[in-house]
C-alpha cells in the first residue's frame, strides 16, 4: 500500500514519468526481496543501514557497476524520504550514505563527416519508412532532443509559422527549439507520406510505425544502428550519441554553453559541461594556430 502511494507521489507531485516511477518501484522491490530472502525481513520500512550495506556488497559481487548501484540506492533514499514525509519514519537510514565512486563516462560523438554521410550520402527509400527514418535522424541531430522526447512529439508541437518545435522534457518541463529550414522541408515530406498509410491508430503522435502505431524506443535504437553502421565504425551507436553530437558540434562552432544548456533542456550547467571535453580539442587547435607563440 505504501509503495503504491510512493509511486503516485512520484508521478503526481514530482512529475516523474511512468517509466521513471516504475524503475524506482522495481529497485525498492528488489531490495525488499533481498531482505526477505537473505535475512527473513519482510518489511523494509524501518531497516538498519547495515542491511542496505549488505545489499550494496551483494550487488557489487554480481559485478553490477557503481553507477547502477548508486541509482538503486537513490531510489531507496527517495522512498525513505517519502516515509518521513508521511510520518512513517523518523530517521532516514541512508542519511549519511555516500555514493560509490564512478568513472566519468566519455561518449565519443559522431564526426561532422559521419553526420554528412548519414544525412546526405545514404540513399533513403522514397516510401513512408524511408522518409520517416531520414526525418528521425535529422531531428535528433538538429535539435539534440532525447529519444523519449522525440517519441512523445505531437503534430501540434511542430510550428511552421514560428519555426519552432515544442518539446516536453523531464518532469513535464516544456521548451522550444528553433527549427531549421531543412527540417521544415523534411517534416512536410513526411506528413505527405504519412497520409498514405492505410490506418493511423495513434494519430496524436508525430512519429509512427508502418502500421500506424506510435513508434517505440527499441525501434528508434535499431534504426539509428541500421543507418550509422553504414557510415561509422564506432563501437557504441545509440540515439543518445546523436544528442551528444549535437551539443559537441555546437560548442565546437563557438556556441555559448548556457545556450546549449537551454536547447538540451538541462536543469543545471553541470549537466551540460560533460559535453565540453570534445570541444577542448577544437579550442586547442584554435589556440595553437592563433597564438603568436603557437608554432614555437
Amino acid at each position: 500500500m505504501v509503495l503504491s502511494e510512493f509511486n503516485s507521489y512520484l508521478s503526481l507531485e514530482k512529475n516523474y514519468s511512468k517509466h521513471t516511477a516504475k524503475a524506482y518501484e522495481n529497485d525498492i522491490l528488489e531490495f525488499r526481496d533481498f531482505c526477505n530472502t537473505k535475512y527473513d525481513v519482510a518489511c523494509i520500512n524501518n531497516v538498519d543501514y547495515s542491511l542496505i550495506r549488505f545489499w550494496i556488497v551483494s550487488l557489487s559481487e554480481k559485478e553490477i557497476d557503481n553507477r547502477s548501484i548508486n541509482r538503486k540506492i537513490s531510489s531507496l533514499k527517495s522512498y525513505y524520504r517519502f516515509l518521513q514525509k508521511i510520518g512513517l519514519l523518523d530517521v532516514n537510514p541512508l542519511i549519511k550514505h555516500k555514493a560509490l565512486k564512478t568513472s566519468k563516462k566519455i561518449e565519443i560523438p559522431f564526426s561532422e563527416q559521419e553526420m554528412q554521410n548519414v544525412l546526405s550520402v545514404i540513399e533513403y527509400t522514397n516510401d513512408f519508412e524511408g522518409v520517416r527514418d531520414e526525418l528521425l535522424i535529422h531531428v535528433l541531430y538538429a535539435t539534440g532532443m532525447r529519444r523519449s522526447e522525440l517519441l512523445h512529439l505531437k503534430d501540434s508541437d511542430v510550428d511552421f509559422e514560428n519555426m519552432t518545435i515544442k518539446v516536453l522534457g523531464k518532469r513535464n518541463k516544456e521548451r522550444y527549439i528553433p527549427m531549421l529550414l531543412e527540417s521544415k522541408h523534411k517534416f512536410k515530406s513526411y506528413f505527405i507520406k504519412r497520409l498514405e498509410l492505410k490506418e493511423i491508430k495513434d494519430d496524436d503522435y508525430l512519429f509512427l510505425t508502418q502500421s500506424g502505431n506510435k513508434m517505440y524506443e527499441t525501434l528508434v535504437y535499431r534504426l539509428i544502428n541500421k543507418y550509422f553502421r553504414v557510415v561509422s565504425s564506432k563501437v557504441k551507436i545509440s540515439p543518445h550519441i546523436l544528442r551528444h553530437t549535437f551539443a559537441t558540434h555546437l560548442l565546437n562552432k563557438g556556441a555559448d554553453l548556457n545556450a546549449v544548456k537551454e536547447l538540451l533542456g538541462h536543469s543545471s550547467l553541470a549537466s551540460t559541461q560533460v559535453y565540453t571535453h570534445n570541444s577542448i580539442a577544437e579550442l586547442k587547435k584554435v589556440h595553437a594556430k592563433a597564438h603568436p607563440r603557437g608554432n614555437k
